[in-house]
């Protein structure tokens, strides 16, 4: 089975990051992803808007910190993974969230300009393998 998913939508807040014990980054976001459809027979528009908790890792963590802010339009593909726990009051809850492998702007209403940043160390490795250089891209979006 696959757990493969892209969403595209707006930022509703600035991208917050923090640090493991161990140093890792990681930066949450929320994403709004508009649905806009006319029902058959109808000459009006309808719209539904699902909110979205993005969590992103080690580089990527920091480059979104780094270069997204509130109301950027992106791109994320990633795996969805749902968590479980307890409430304080033995109610059982669950979340859905994202987590992303890329990041990037939507070039669909705005520009952008990519410029990289350098890498250093054992801990980086292009995904997928490939023999890439040690850079991964900043993307810095004017919307």
């Amino acid at each position: 089975m696959s757990n493969a998913t892209t969403l595209s939508g707006n930022l509703t807040r600035d991208p917050e990051i923090r640090y493991t014990k161990d140093g890792q980054a990681t930066a949450t976001f929320a994403l709004a992803v508009n649905r806009r459809w006319q029902p058959r027979g109808s000459d009006t528009w309808e719209e539904a808007t699902s909110f979205f908790d993005v969590v992103c890792w080690r580089e990527l963590a920091e480059n979104v910190a780094l270069s997204l802010v509130k109301g950027s339009r992106v791109i994320v593909s990633g795996r969805l993974e749902q968590h479980s726990w307890a409430n304080d009051a033995g109610d059982r809850r669950s979340r859905v969230e994202l987590t992303a492998d890329e990041v990037g702007p939507s070039l669909r209403f705005a520009t952008a300009e990519i410029s990289r940043t350098e890498r250093s160390g054992p801990d980086f490795a292009p995904s997928g393998g490939s023999d890439l250089s040690a850079d991964a891209p900043v993307m810095g979006v004017d919307a």
